[in-house]
């Protein structure tokens, strides 16, 4: 049983699986905040081109 329980301690392979999760997670996050900001500048800039081509 002892020896189960050492095996157990020892075996990392589920710890890797686990940090590329949480780097694919921060990946992501990073992503949508970019997207987030990017959205926002694209907004405003198509909402000045509407209203100098409706002022024209």
């Amino acid at each position: 049983m002892q020896n189960h329980a050492m095996r157990f301690v020892k075996d990392e392979s589920g710890a890797t699986a686990i940090e590329y999760g949480l780097i694919a997670a921060l990946i992501a996050v990073g992503i949508i905040a970019a997207a987030r900001g990017l959205g926002s500048q694209i907004s405003a800039t198509f909402n000045t081109i509407t209203s100098t081509m409706s002022s024209a």
